[in-house]
């Protein structure tokens, strides 16, 4: 893959201004390959801190709007106006400013979930479909080279027909209620009205369950799932435990918890097969472990002896010099830049381009609504729809 090149597209960002969590990783990831150039933005909902924001990040004073509405309706109409938005706001206010920006012909980057409620996401659906623009979401961990390499060896075949699946993800982040202090980040995401009805399983839930497909090929037949508030007093769930059965009639396990002391990211990947198991956990992103039937564990690492082409095409320092979660968010943020050239130079997008994009943003929220109707019918079997 093509990591760099001169022509800069320009980008807009909603959300993402001072004192947000997030806003400075995609910044670091968009410009990490030099395909992003930061022009304009609507930073924040109250203008004054928007302004700060665009000052402090040198963004002229006449591309530092206060809505994204008039950023959409501004920049569409310049010459030099972006190509494309980055969405990096609560849930719920995903859905409009991704369809005014499809709406004025700009391409959209959109944090995950995909929206705050099914209904606003399946009309999102429609209009990118009717848009036809790109529009990825940031589900940054299939990023990683070594979870290429996963992906890649289910592909071949290698692990033969798939039998058990499990992710877990487990933080320590919110197991006291920081949402009654100062917490800005606790406090919107505990919240149903900016959050959506799903916690815990919307907001880390949806990154395990896009991973276990990404990687999987799988998809999921049904579940049965079961969604705790731990923490008195919290209305949203805090911990979530899901049994997944697959179509192919593979079983899994999902487990996403905020309140497991010890834990401060702990992504993990196990998938077995009939002839050959991989094992991948996020703070050891460079390592693959692959387990043959009868032979003992190998491990496999990012760009070392037994890594394949398809991992390798994502690696951009030599081995054994570690590559990590900006990396990761900025392949995504590479991919995206091929999409939009391709797509604004009327050419099909390579055929090799894997970021997420308004498919899986859809199936991620009915992941969380299937999640929040097994529970609420104690843990029965809910089909995921289609």
């Amino acid at each position: 893959m093509t990591f760099y090149s001169a022509n800069r597209i320009p980008y807009g960002m909603v959300g993402g201004g001072r004192n947000a969590l997030i806003g400075s990783v995609h910044r670091l990831a968009a410009n990490l390959d030099g395909n992003f150039e930061l022009v304009a933005g609507a930073l924040s909902s109250e203008p004054e801190r928007a302004k700060a924001s665009a000052a402090d990040l040198g963004l002229s004073p006449d591309r530092a709007y206060a809505t994204y509405e008039d950023m959409a309706k501004a920049e569409s109409a310049r010459p030099d106006g972006i190509r494309a938005v980055v969405i990096c706001t609560p849930n719920h206010v995903h859905a409009g400013p991704a369809k005014a920006f499809l709406e004025a012909g700009i391409h959209v980057i959109c944090d995950k979930p995909l929206t705050a409620t099914l209904e606003d996401a399946e009309e999102l659906n429609e209009a990118v479909k009717a848009s036809g623009k790109v529009f990825v979401l940031t589900h940054n961990y299939t990023g990683y080279p070594m979870v290429r390499e996963a992906r890649s060896r289910v592909r071949s075949g290698e692990l033969g027909e798939i039998r058990v699946v499990h992710v877990e993800y487990p933080q320590d982040w919110l197991a006291k209620p920081l949402e009654n202090t100062d917490h800005k980040q606790a406090d919107w995401r505990t919240d149903p009205a900016r959050s959506g009805p799903g916690g815990c399983v919307a907001d880390i839930g949806t990154h395990a369950f896009h991973l276990a497909r990404f990687v999987s090929g799988l998809r999921v037949a049904r579940l049965a799932a079961e969604l705790s508030s731990f923490v008195p007093g919290r209305v949203l769930d805090d911990n979530v435990q899901v049994m997944l059965k697959f179509e192919n009639g593979a079983s899994g396990m999902l487990w996403a918890s905020q309140v497991a002391p010890g834990h401060e990211n702990g992504l993990r990947l196990r998938i077995y097969g009939e002839r050959s198991g991989l094992e991948w956990t996020q703070a050891d992103p460079n390592y693959l472990w692959v387990s043959e039937l009868g032979q003992p564990r190998k491990l496999i690492t990012r760009g070392g002896h037994g890594s394949g082409s398809e991992s390798a095409r994502y690696i951009r320092v030599p081995a054994g010099h570690p590559e990590g979660y900006l990396e990761a968010f900025a392949t995504i943020y590479t991919e995206a830049a091929a999409a939009v050239r391709a797509s604004d130079s009327g050419e099909p997008a390579p055929r090799e381009l894997l970021q997420p994009g308004i498919d899986d943003g859809l199936e991620g929220m009915r992941f969380i609504y299937a999640c929040l109707e097994s529970s609420k019918r104690n843990s029965a079997w809910v089909g995921l729809e289609r």
